[in-house]
C-alpha cells in the first residue's frame, strides 16, 4: 500500500519527533507498504527533508520526499509544449528543485534587479515561459512586478501551493499563498496551484515512485489541507490529531468532509492501517 505522509504535525511537531510515528512507518515499510512524503513547504530542498527523517528514525529515500516545490518541478518538466524558461519567485530550495529537472531558471530578485535598470521585464526575466511562485521571504514591489508582468505577457502561471498562512514560533506569517494572491490581482490570471488541497501533489508523487495512486492513504493532521486533498485525488485519508486539528474541530465539518479514520496517536494510526489492509 503506498502511505502519503504529511511531515510537519505527523511526523515531527516543531523539533520534537511525533512519539511512535517513525517507529510505526518503519513497521510498514518493512512489512511492504510504500512510504513517500507529501509536504506543501516549498522552501527546502529535499535533500534537508531527508536528514532530518533520518534523524527521527523513519525510513527515506531523496525519491520518496515530495514536497509542492519538487512537484511543481516534476510537473512543469512533463508538459507539452516542453518548457524550458522559468521565472522563480521563491526560496533557493525552490531554484534549485526547478534546475534540477533541467529547466533553465530566472529568480524574480535578479530579474527585478535587471528590470531596474532600465531593460525590459521579459528581457531581464529571460522571457519566462513559466512563472513559478512559492514562498518568498524577501519578495518586494519589484518581484511581484516582474512576476506579474510575466504573466499577463502569457507566462504559464503555477503556484506552488496556495497557503495562506503557516505557523512560526511567533504566530502565524504570510504563506506562499498571500504572494499567489498578490500576482494574481495583478496579473488577472489565476494560477495552476500544486499543493494540497488539490490533488496534483498526491499524483506526482505517487508518479514519482512508480506506484498507482489509487488505493492509496494520506496520512496527515490538518482537514484543510491533508484530507480535502484526499478526498480530491478519491483515496482514503487518515487523520492524526498530533498537529493542527483538534477533535471539536471535525463537529463542522459535513458528512462528506469527514476523514476516513481518526487516529488520536501513533497507537490508534497502527490500528487503523492495520484495518485498512485486513
Amino acid at each position: 500500500m503506498l502511505l502519503l505522509v504529511d511531515l510537519d504535525g505527523t511526523v515531527w511537531r516543531g523539533d520534537a519527533p511525533v512519539p511512535g510515528v517513525a517507529e510505526l512507518l518503519v513497521e510498514r515499510e518493512a512489512q511492504g507498504d510504500v512510504i513517500t512524503y507529501v509536504t506543501n513547504n516549498s522552501t527546502r530542498h529535499r535533500a534537508d527533508y531527508l536528514a532530518r527523517l533520518a534523524a527521527v528514525g523513519a525510513p527515506a529515500s531523496l525519491e520518496r520526499i515530495v514536497t509542492s516545490a519538487r512537484a511543481t518541478a516534476l510537473h512543469i518538466a512533463g508538459l507539452r509544449p516542453r518548457v524550458e524558461r522559468v521565472l522563480a519567485v521563491g526560496s533557493p530550495g525552490l531554484v534549485r528543485e526547478l534546475r534540477e529537472v533541467g529547466l533553465s531558471v530566472m529568480s524574480a530578485g535578479e530579474a527585478a534587479e535587471a528590470a531596474a535598470s532600465g531593460v525590459p521585464a521579459a528581457v531581464a526575466a529571460g522571457n519566462p515561459q513559466a512563472v513559478v511562485v512559492g514562498l518568498d521571504r524577501h519578495v518586494d514591489y519589484g518581484r511581484l512586478a516582474i512576476a506579474s508582468t510575466c504573466v499577463r505577457s502569457g507566462a504559464l502561471f503555477v503556484a506552488t501551493n496556495r497557503d495562506s498562512v503557516f505557523p512560526t514560533e511567533h504566530g502565524l506569517a504570510p504563506g506562499a499563498g498571500a504572494i499567489v494572491a498578490a500576482i494574481e490581482v495583478a496579473s488577472g490570471v489565476a494560477p495552476i496551484a500544486i499543493g494540497k488541497p488539490g490533488p496534483l501533489l498526491l499524483r506526482v508523487a505517487a508518479d514519482s515512485v512508480g506506484v498507482p495512486l489509487e488505493g492509496a492513504v494520506v496520512i496527515g493532521d490538518s482537514i484543510h489541507t491533508d484530507i480535502p486533498a484526499a478526498r480530491a485525488a478519491g483515496i482514503a485519508s487518515i487523520l492524526l490529531l498530533t498537529g493542527v486539528t483538534r477533535p471539536e474541530h471535525l463537529d463542522g465539518l459535513a458528512p462528506g468532509e469527514q476523514p476516513t479514520i481518526v487516529a488520536r496517536d501513533a497507537e490508534e494510526l497502527r490500528a487503523a492501517l492495520e484495518g485498512l489492509t485486513a
